[in-house]
């Protein structure tokens, strides 16, 4: 052990909602993990503030639903103005149909992001785990045995594995040079805002397309986004040589703040000054300037879609951000990142407790790639108004069936099979994912009796309920299908593969 070194089970760099969840979820396990960041503080700001129904469910699991419901609330309808006047109402989002996947829940929900992390920290923190401030990551190193992680300043720290969970600019995807393959989604530049504003209801998501929304005798011809609340188009003139944007102001529920959110053509970076958020309400909207009365944060980006190469070296993972960097267009890039924490931590558990074989981890980067590739095509998609926000964006149909770790002894009948998201159906008089919550693998027998199961594994019995079929389906922590057949030698295999029913902490 070098000199001062820090010693643990796994260091996650990076104290986002992503690195946040998965220090919980390790926590529960009973993993001494330690989490680093380079801030003084939890970093500040709404950035993304909308959670799709699959996360919700995860946040659940996670033992902080109740808070996120608490902080938050449903988004508002869109209202399109032009020239001061209220053009009508837009809808964000499709509503959920018949045949969508079983879930308590069926919209978005919106808690800005510093109050996403405050929660997830303070859970954290519940149980047992810890964040370490002002620990800037200047680099890593690798052997046999473990990781160590080094900073700006003070000791490094050890641990057996490392998960960067740092940023599009993760500086430990970069010193294991790992690449990103992808491309610039538009150009321009686009300033995000917390503000407070007077003078605006708070009941609606006030969209300015482009073309001057403006205020008395600045009337312009609405043009670019078919979306007239999400990015897109090419704006239009302003009069004076520039190109105009849209602009949008979401009233950012549990706040009294607002969300603004600009787009800037042809421009090298907007100003994110109070005077320079006031000067382009004044240009885009019918508010006076002087309405815009505080700036909480702000910050500027433009919008991209990379995917890392690798999501492993060795024994560093790459999680979040650092591994998939989407446009904000869909609500789609901090959903994906905390579910690749919430599937990174069983797996982790599970090795590190002797559980299940090291090559475990390995299907981290299978399971989750895919389902990021597909995502950053579904967020840039809708950026290019080319989908809508519907029943793909709420991520509940998403699952890992062509993962190695999704064996089907038998095909059995209904429409559940192995990879699958366990349907949140009433089972026994009780929803299924109540009876699922917890870090430990569980038995559906349905309509068959159930087995011997390894110790740890819980075994829920009942006759079948749609979408299931009569049979066996041994269900991941995480909530996906893992076995399913009715053969108990088949079963007793492939639990014994996976750690099912060790290691699974309380």
């Amino acid at each position: 052990m070098g000199r001062g070194e820090t010693r643990t089970d796994v260091v996650i760099v990076g104290a986002g909602p992503t690195g946040l969840a998965l220090g919980i979820d390790l926590a529960r396990r009973g993993v001494d993990a330690l989490v680093v960041e380079r801030g003084r503080q939890l970093a500040p700001g709404s950035r993304g503030k909308g959670f799709q129904p699959r996360t919700m469910e995860v946040f659940e699991d996670l033992g902080v639903l109740d808070a996120i419901l608490a902080a938050g609330g449903t988004y508002p309808v869109g209202m399109v103005w032009r020239d001061g006047r209220q053009l009508g109402e837009h809808r964000m989002f499709d509503p959920a149909e018949d045949g969508e996947p079983h879930s308590r829940f069926t919209v978005p929900w919106m808690v800005p992001q510093w109050r996403t992390t405050r929660i997830l920290h303070a859970r954290l923190t519940e149980l047992g785990g810890r964040v370490a401030f002002g620990r800037e990551a200047v680099g890593v190193d690798q052997d046999t045995d473990g990781v160590t992680v080094r900073f700006a300043s003070g000791a490094p720290v050890r641990a057996r594995y490392a998960v960067a969970a740092d940023g599009g600019r993760s500086v430990l995807r970069r010193a294991l040079g790992i690449g990103m393959t992808g491309e610039t989604v538009d150009p321009d530049p686009i300033l995000v805002a917390d503000v407070r504003v007077e003078g605006l209801d708070r009941g609606f998501w006030h969209l300015f397309p482009p073309g001057g929304a403006g205020r008395a005798g600045e009337a312009r011809e609405t043009g670019g986004s078919g979306d007239p609340g999400g990015p897109g188009g090419p704006g239009e003139s302003d009069g004076s040589g520039g190109r105009r944007g849209f602009l949008a102001i979401c009233p950012l529920a549990g706040t009294e703040d607002f969300q603004l959110v600009a787009q800037f053509p042809g421009a090298d970076g907007p100003d994110t000054s109070l005077e320079g958020i006031r000067k382009v309400v004044g240009e885009r909207t019918h508010l006076a300037p002087e309405s815009v009365t505080g700036v909480g944060w702000s910050s500027d980006f433009r919008p991209r879609a990379a995917l890392a190469d690798r999501f492993r070296a060795g024994r560093v993972f790459l999680a979040g951000d650092a591994a998939h960097v989407h446009s904000p267009a869909g609500g789609q890039g901090l959903n994906t990142s905390v579910q690749d924490a919430y599937n990174l931590g069983w797996k982790l558990a599970a090795v590190l407790t002797g559980a299940a074989p090291e090559a475990l981890l390995d299907t981290y980067e299978e399971e989750r790639r895919p389902i990021a590739a597909h995502i950053l095509a579904l967020s840039t998609a809708i950026h290019r108004d080319q989908a809508r926000r519907g029943a793909a964006t709420r991520q509940l149909g998403l699952g890992y069936r062509e993962s190695s770790l999704a064996v089907a002894d038998r095909e059995i009948p209904g429409g559940v099979r192995a990879g699958d998201r366990a349907p949140d159906v009433q089972v026994g008089g009780a929803r299924l994912h109540a009876s699922l919550a917890g870090p430990r693998w569980t038995l559906l027998a349905m309509g068959t009796r159930a087995p011997r199961t390894p110790e740890g594994v819980r075994v829920l019995s009942c006759p079948p309920v749609e979408p299931f079929g009569t049979g066996l389906y041994l269900v991941r922590p995480d909530g996906y299908v893992g076995w399913t057949g009715t053969d108990p030698e088949g079963l007793a295999a492939y639990a014994a593969g996976v750690g099912a029913g060790a290691g699974a902490g309380t």
